[in-house]
């Protein structure tokens, strides 16, 4: 797919909801996935489309390094939801590379194999086991200036579609989209690659 009818494509979305535009999506997918690391308002994108794809894949990346409330999110998410969960975690434990390296700062010349070790390379172990045609994902506009260039749907470099149903929407929305539906949210987040909250980790840039 081209620039040219992306463009086209996101100028007609523009005005449909998130939910119509999950339908538009699935009705063009025939191997759709998730992926989550239960950020906030990740609960958001995880009830909408499982919602409407009961059942769907739903890839987790875990670094092992997420916080014990966000772990519980996660647990109280997956049970609530009834979550089709598939677990990828880096090939050596946080143990050891506490042992070797910490959590480099940015400036540190370990910070691109950390990154590379803790998130990117299961990443990738799960797009090539799953070999998704349609990806969800919870980016919004204003996050960073990366997501600022992108739109509802966009490609990742291997040309797979990414789908952001809830990309136009601001922080009130999706507080009020989850307090109608009683959905829970978590705010402990932790990301040891970003360091910095406007800079992309390295999965959609």
């Amino acid at each position: 797919m081209n620039e040219k009818k992306l463009k086209i494509i996101n100028e007609n979305l523009r005005e449909k909801s998130p939910e119509e535009i999950v339908e538009w999506a699935l009705e063009k997918s025939k191997r759709p996935i998730i992926t989550t690391n239960f950020r906030p308002y990740e609960s958001a994108l995880l009830h909408l489309v499982s919602q409407k794809k009961k059942n769907i894949k739903i890839i987790w990346c875990d670094t092992g390094y997420n916080t014990l409330q966000t772990y519980k999110h996660a647990e109280d998410l997956i049970k609530r939801l009834e979550l089709n969960i598939h677990l990828y975690v880096p090939k050596q434990t946080v143990a050891y590379r506490n042992s070797v390296m910490g959590i480099p700062t940015l400036e540190d010349k370990n910070h691109e194999l950390f990154t590379k070790q803790v998130k990117l390379e299961p990443f990738r172990r799960a797009m090539e086991e799953h070999q998704p045609d349609i990806w969800f994902t919870n980016l919004r506009k204003g996050q960073t200036a990366f997501r600022n260039t992108i739109d509802i749907v966009s490609k990742d470099t291997n040309g797979v579609l990414k789908i952001s149903p809830f990309y136009h929407w601001s922080d009130e929305e999706l507080d009020s989209y989850l307090l109608e539906r009683n959905i829970p949210n978590e705010f402990t987040y932790f990301d040891p690659t970003k360091v910095e909250n406007n800079r992309e980790c390295g999965l959609h840039n």
